[in-house]
């Protein structure tokens, strides 16, 4: 009798425990509980990053269709990054700055808008944002070391996605500096592509074996572009987007499905896998209405006809409007995207066609 209250007790101790550990979000079986999402790039995924770090206002008309208040975000809503998280039923990232009660159950984000490759360790290079996930990682290890708890433990590391996304500063920068020549930004991309190379490098030493990398969109399709740089009907594509912009965009996305590729054979027992976001969002340019949308290279908030940007009266400053239908509109402020174009984008990326190999994103955890 005595065996079977031992038995007995012992089995519902096991049930509560594990209860507990399901409870808590910690490891089951030596593995993380749910998916997890660590970010690095710039305002393209940027949750609040800029905001905590530079204290630089984004406020309302930022954020009116979906969070109805500034987080930050540059767009009118959700990010392409935020309905990842809705589809793998994830907390929105919280941004590695934030102090005032971040969530880092669901992973964390380090991407700042502005962000670039070169140079090299100045806020908020990529550069510098892998070293913060360095120190991010070693004192939550550290903490959990010494009882605290909802952290990310080491496994939970090791089988986390590891997200980038960045380079559109970095081109835009070096075709200012080059008067929109092709050449002299065509020479520098090298030296953009070894800062991912690096990054991938690095977090793969630190234990991270899965990877999502996307590539850059077509910086010539901007309304913000073609509203700075004067041009003529030859300097256009057919769909009406800049070609020395795009021509550096694809240039920039050859390179960098390459160096994933190589890195695929460098290492071998990681996921890593390249995103073609250009074809994505040029598509929406060029055929707006099979989408919904309407005239794609006007902004939505912003001042000034044909391209709704004038430098002088950007979005949220003295003397911008806001268009009449945001749902139609494909970008908000003459460069991010609004929430209805980032919900199509992140839908067709979802669906593993754009990847290579092809790959969709809860298939990291299957």
């Amino acid at each position: 009798m005595m065996e079977i209250r031992m038995s007995a007790m012992w089995c519902w101790m096991s049930i509560l425990l594990l209860l507990l550990t399901l409870s808590n979000g910690v490891e089951v079986n030596g593995r993380q509980k749910r998916p997890l999402l660590v970010n690095l790039g710039d305002s393209n995924s940027d949750t609040g990053g800029v905001l905590a770090g530079t204290g630089l206002p984004i406020g309302l008309p930022n954020g009116i269709t979906f969070f109805h208040r500034g987080t930050g975000r540059l767009g009118d809503g959700r990010l392409i990054i935020d309905f990842f998280c809705e589809h793998l039923k994830l907390n929105y990232l919280s941004p590695y700055l934030d102090s005032l009660s971040p969530n880092f159950t669901s992973g964390v984000n380090f991407a700042v808008s502005g962000a670039t490759l070169l140079p090299k360790f100045v806020p908020f290079a990529l550069s510098v944002q892998v070293r913060q996930f360095i120190h991010f990682k070693n004192r939550s290890l550290e903490l959990l070391s010494l009882g605290s708890r909802d952290l990310i433990n080491e496994e939970g590391f090791r089988s986390a996605l590891y997200m980038i996304d960045i380079g559109q500063n970095d081109l835009l920068l070096a075709l200012y500096a080059s008067n929109i020549t092709y050449g002299p930004v065509a020479q520098k991309i090298p030296s953009f592509l070894e800062e991912i190379r690096l990054a991938v490098q690095t977090v793969y030493q630190y234990g991270g074996r899965k990877f999502w990398i996307h590539n850059t969109g077509p910086l010539g399709c901007q309304p913000k572009e073609l509203a700075l740089h004067p041009h003529k009907s030859s300097d256009l594509d057919r769909v009406g987007c800049l070609r020395v912009h795009n021509r550096v965009a694809k240039s920039f996305n050859k390179g960098l499905r390459i160096l994933s590729e190589n890195l695929r054979s460098v290492f071998k027992d990681a996921v890593i896998v390249y995103v073609d976001v250009y074809s994505v969002k040029y598509s929406l340019s060029a055929n707006p209405e099979k989408y919904g949308f309407k005239n794609p290279f006007a902004a939505c908030c912003g001042r000034g006809a044909p391209y709704f940007y004038d430098r002088n009266a950007t979005c949220g400053q003295p003397g911008y409007s806001i268009c009449s239908n945001v749902s139609q509109s494909i970008v908000w402020d003459g460069v991010h995207y609004t929430e209805a174009a980032n919900r199509v984008v992140a839908t067709r990326i979802q669906s593993g066609q754009y990847s290579t190999p092809k790959f969709k994103l809860e298939k990291f955890w299957n």
